[in-house]
């Protein structure tokens, strides 16, 4: 069989471009690009595996969020603060809680990296497999004294989520009078800095949800009920409350 020249060129191009597709293909949509952090904060492993809040929060989500997002704000914490040895000796808790006394070169460092920090590592402990069931006894009591009942208190935790503008978080805290209380804090803000106790945070940035919710973030808020630990959340306002 005869070719044309163009029909040559043709070919060649097709198949100079086919292993490059199949290259394209194999490659993985979310290859690991972060490495692990090191130093004196360290990432948590998840205390389940990605897939157990499935189908409310999909395991996809859950890899990106912690492999990646959370461990590049414990490597930039690390970054921050590796030349200052007395920092690097406190909790990341006790940082938060004395931002405003931290040294001004690495205030907003702890701020955004420390607070994302924190604010992950309470996040992932506030959920298990199927949830558990509301509150009761003291704790219960304490709810509906606050709230009216424990449904207002999920209706005022999904308008604060669905309410924050941009990034951030709404809470269930604990006042310094001692009182429950929702708030929402902006980027990655914790209670602490305002004399708070949180005991639950529901994490609205965008890559907590996009991949499953895309832009319906009360949809994500309203599946994050099915999955909350309803007993972790007890067991911080009994500690928070001494």
């Amino acid at each position: 069989m005869n070719f044309t020249r163009r029909q040559l060129l043709e070919l060649g191009s097709a198949a100079t471009m086919l292993p490059m597709t199949r290259a394209f293909e194999a490659r993985p949509l979310f290859a690991q690009t972060t490495a692990a952090p090191t130093g004196p904060f360290t990432l948590p492993p998840l205390p389940y595996p990605a897939d157990a809040l499935e189908p409310h929060i999909d395991a996809q989500t859950m890899t990106i969020h912690h492999d990646r997002h959370h461990a590049a704000y414990v490597t930039n914490l690390n970054a921050a603060l590796a030349n200052d040895p007395d920092l690097k000796s406190r909790t990341i808790d006790d940082l938060i809680r004395h931002l405003d006394t931290l040294p001004a070169a690495v205030r907003r460092a702890v701020r955004n990296q420390g607070g994302g920090h924190l604010n992950h590592t309470s996040f992932w402990t506030s959920f298990k497999k199927g949830g558990s069931a509301p509150p009761g006894a003291e704790f219960g009591r304490a709810i509906d004294q606050a709230f009216g009942s424990f449904a207002k208190l999920k209706d005022a935790l999904t308008a604060s989520a669905v309410g924050v503008f941009g990034s951030g978080w709404a809470w269930l805290s604990l006042d310094g009078g001692g009182k429950l209380i929702v708030e929402p804090t902006g980027n990655q803000d914790n209670p602490l800095t305002t004399g708070h106790h949180p005991l639950l945070g529901i994490d609205v940035w965008e890559h907590a949800y996009y991949l499953k919710y895309q832009n319906l973030r009360r949809d994500y808020v309203n599946a994050i009920f099915n999955v909350i630990d309803w007993d972790a959340v007890q067991e911080r306002w009994r500690t928070a409350r001494g």
